[in-house]
C-alpha cells in the first residue's frame, strides 16, 4: 500500500529508526484491534486507513508483510469473542451474545482469512478449539435444560447451528444429543 508519509519507498533501509518506529506504530494498532469491538476487521481496515491515508496518521508506506500482526490481531479478537459466546458461564451475563452471533462471527472469521490469496492466515487450530468449545457448550446446555436448572439460551435455528458445526468440521454425529448424555 503506498503511503504518502515521510518514509515512502526504501528509507527504512537507510534509517533503522524508521523501521523501529513503524514496528511500534503497527504494534499499537494490533493492540487496538485485539481490544476492539464485535467486528474486528472494521478496526483492521480503520487501522490501515489511519496508518496510510489519514492526514492525522503517520502516513506510512505499508507492505503486505507489515500487516501480518494486524491480521493476527483480527483472528485473535474473533477467537476471543467466539469463545466468549461458547462459555456456559457467560450465558447469563451481559457480554453473552449467543450461538447466533457465534455462528455469524465464525463466518466473518472464515471470510476474513479467505479474503485474499496474499494472506497466510491459518485458522485450523482455532477451528479445532472452537469445535471442542461448541461441543462442550452444547453438552452443558443439554444437561442444564434437561435437569430443569435453566431455560435454553440457544437463540438460533437448528440449520444455523448445524451450519456452524459443519463449518467447524463437525458432523451431526459429533454433536451431543440428549440420548448420548444419558448413556
Amino acid at each position: 500500500m503506498p503511503g504518502k508519509g515521510p518514509w515512502p519507498g526504501r528509507d527504512s533501509e537507510l534509517n533503522p529508526q524508521v523501521t523501529d518506529h513503524k514496528k511500534n506504530i503497527l504494534s499499537e494498532e494490533a493492540f487496538l484491534i485485539l481490544h476492539s469491538g464485535e467486528i474486528p476487521e472494521v478496526a483492521y481496515y480503520g487501522s490501515i486507513h489511519y496508518l496510510t491515508e489519514d492526514p492525522e496518521g503517520p502516513l506510512l508506506n505499508i507492505e503486505p508483510q507489515d500487516l501480518m500482526s494486524l491480521e493476527e490481531a483480527v483472528v485473535q479478537r474473533y477467537r476471543t469473542i467466539i469463545l466468549r459466546d461458547l462459555t456456559p458461564g457467560n450465558r447469563d451475563r451481559k457480554i453473552y451474545r449467543g450461538l447466533k452471533r457465534c455462528a455469524a462471527n465464525w463466518k466473518r472469521l472464515v471470510n476474513f482469512s479467505d479474503i485474499s490469496d496474499k494472506r497466510s492466515i491459518n485458522i485450523s487450530s482455532i477451528r479445532m478449539e472452537i469445535a471442542e468449545a461448541l461441543k462442550d457448550f452444547l453438552r452443558q446446555e443439554i444437561m442444564d435444560v434437561s435437569s430443569g436448572k435453566r431455560k435454553t439460551c440457544v437463540n438460533c435455528s437448528y440449520s444455523v447451528l448445524t451450519e456452524l458445526a459443519y463449518g467447524l468440521g463437525l458432523s451431526k454425529d459429533d454433536l451431543p444429543a440428549r440420548k448420548k448424555l444419558k448413556d
